[in-house]
């Protein structure tokens, strides 16, 4: 049976749960195990994210979020075959409040262009809305890799939803299947 591997853009995928879905508490262990049915077996699960903003010094409210972001976190980093990539977030501006995401793009694309090259995946499930990592996309086919995207529609950039070999919407029926019930 051919090898996937699952790449989760934390922040696309929180944005969509919190738009759509209610913020739903997703079992992201049974999240991937789905996505690669009845295809494929799970090779391992890549998730990236950024832990919250802290100031110098933190607020309380700060140290709260970094706490429950630090506890998830954990959570995922003991789960079977998980990788967990952090980025960081930079502050843009206090007032409006304003951050952005920095690595979180090339830890993506450095892990779907070397898993494809080593033949270590057959299959690349893509949990992501952004154009940048077309490219890597692109070298991964290159390399002979399905791309199976998942993703949200009207969240996700056209280029990316073209690069791609196949598609697969986020609907409810999927974040239902795979709640957690902690």
């Amino acid at each position: 049976m051919d090898k996937a591997a699952v790449l989760i853009d934390g922040g696309y995928i929180d944005a969509i749960n919190r738009d759509h879905f209610g913020r739903q508490k997703i079992d992201l262990l049974s999240f991937s195990s789905i996505l690669c049915e009845p295809d494929c077996t799970r090779f391992r699960t890549y998730y990236y994210n950024c832990p919250p903003y802290q100031g110098n010094p933190p607020t309380e409210y700060q140290k709260s979020r970094k706490a429950g972001y630090d506890r998830y976190i954990n959570k995922l980093r003991s789960l079977p075959r998980f990788i967990i990539r952090e980025g960081i977030l930079r502050l843009i501006s206090e007032e409006p409040f304003e951050v952005e995401q920095k690595g979180i793009d090339v830890l993506f694309a450095c892990d779907l262009v070397r898993l494809s090259a080593s033949r270590a995946i057959q299959e690349a499930i893509i949990v992501a809305g952004d154009a940048d990592y077309v490219p890597a996309v692109e070298i991964a086919r290159e390399e002979h890799v399905i791309a199976k995207l998942v993703y949200y529609p009207g969240s996700c950039a056209p280029a990316l939803y073209d690069a791609c070999d196949e598609r697969v919407r986020i609907t409810r029926e999927l974040i239902e299947s795979c709640l957690r019930e902690d």
